[in-house]
């Protein structure tokens, strides 16, 4: 911890009361968006429930919730979009959710969004209020809502879901209660390919935590020797919610360890350590206007990196620079869906910490007024957004 504001253990109860303005705020920006949403949609004629549960990915999820896995495209130029490239747990839950209710499987995939996206805001306030204290929690959970793809938290995607499991398993890090963090790793593992970020954090933190026990006596000294082996627990049982999907799919294709990246071959996505964005920014520069794009696509990547490098600075832990850094290697550098590299980005929530120790140090009512002008700009662009090309 880095902020004399950083609490001590707190019981449940405190701890949301603490987060409640964060959550409240939240939960405005949020309501905005989809205001915004519904009066741009109707003008449109189109369905702002439609935009949010029907579109793209989320197709998708409630397809396999509905018919299970085996589903797949074949398209004319011969690739093949199989419904296995996406992971289980949140059809899991939609199935779950129309199983117990009436309700469809597309709504309670937005139930789903609704419910993971505050879970995954207070996650953000707990793990920023831990490292930087109260205000910059609260202001780093706004700076999440007002994305300019925010909107995706509230749609029945799986971004807002695996957010909330990747946070709160950071936190537990943090907090050293490594079981708890070893098992919402196993469910982030479950949500999205990504999910192998949660758990090379909490390996590094487990192995940094051992190494410091050992130059510091073995088991004998303090507090950690009495959990080295929940710890070490934790490393074992982190990959297994990825690494059991993946090897399920390899023996559902018949093609071994490898069936999973032949899937996303299909999809024609994998991983080239960027050249194909590369590539794909620097096309942009070839005409104009679209040049002015690439410069914007260009400055978006240097911002991130620049995030990145201040985070380093900052002294965030390395549980947090290792989680961030994987999420954002593997958004930058899939070599497909050039556009749906914003909201891949979305759950690299520590990027945002040092915009947010920055509006942390503004007198209360100048952040407000940032957060409130971006908030609504934000919601704009999201009605725009999904009424059009987004997202992918």
């Amino acid at each position: 911890m880095t902020d004399p504001e950083s609490p001590a253990v707190t019981p449940p109860a405190g701890a949301l009361r603490r987060a409640a303005p964060a959550l409240m705020g939240y939960a405005a920006v949020r309501a905005l968006g989809l205001a915004v949403l519904a009066v741009w949609s109707a003008a449109e004629g189109t369905s702002a429930h439609r935009l949010l549960s029907e579109r793209w990915d989320s197709l998708w999820y409630t397809r396999v919730a509905a018919l299970g896995y085996g589903y797949e495209v074949r398209l004319p130029n011969g690739d093949v979009h199989s419904n296995l490239a996406f992971f289980p747990l949140l059809p899991w839950l939609e199935r779950f959710g129309h199983a117990v209710s009436p309700l469809s499987y597309a709504d309670a995939g937005l139930l789903v969004a609704a419910l993971a996206s505050l879970a995954a805001a207070w996650g953000i306030f707990a793990v920023a209020d831990l490292v930087h204290g109260r205000r910059a929690g609260v202001c780093a959970v706004l700076v999440w809502a007002v994305l300019p793809v925010g909107v995706v938290q509230s749609m029945a995607y799986s971004e807002s879901l695996f957010t909330a499991l990747a946070a709160w398993s950071l936190y537990a890090v943090l907090r050293d209660r490594w079981l708890t963090a070893g098992l919402l790793a196993v469910f982030a593992g479950l949500t999205r390919p990504v999910g192998i970020a949660v758990v090379a954090a909490l390996w590094v933190a487990a192995i940094t935590s051992f190494v410091g026990e050992r130059r510091h006596g073995g088991s004998t000294a303090g507090t950690y020797g009495a959990y080295a082996w929940r710890r070490a627990l934790a490393m074992i049982i982190a990959p297994l919610g990825a690494a059991g999907y993946v090897l399920w799919v390899g023996h559902r294709t018949g093609r071994g360890p490898f069936g999973y990246l032949d899937v996303q071959a299909g999809w024609r996505n994998g991983f080239d350590g960027g050249y194909a964005f590369g590539r794909f920014v620097a096309e942009k520069f070839t005409s104009f206007p679209s040049a002015l794009a690439g410069a914007a696509l260009t400055a978006g990547v240097v911002l991130i990196l620049w995030l990145y490098v201040t985070g380093v600075r900052q002294g965030q832990p390395p549980a947090l620079l290792v989680y961030t850094g994987i999420v954002v290697a593997l958004a930058l550098c899939a070599s497909s869906y050039f556009g749906s590299k914003p909201r891949l980005l979305m759950p690299a929530f520590p990027l945002l910490f040092p915009l947010a120790r920055a509006l942390a140090r503004l007198r209360p009512s100048r952040s407000a007024l940032v957060l409130g002008g971006v908030a609504a700009a934000s919601a704009v662009y999201g009605a725009f957004w999904l009424n059009g090309s987004g997202p992918p």
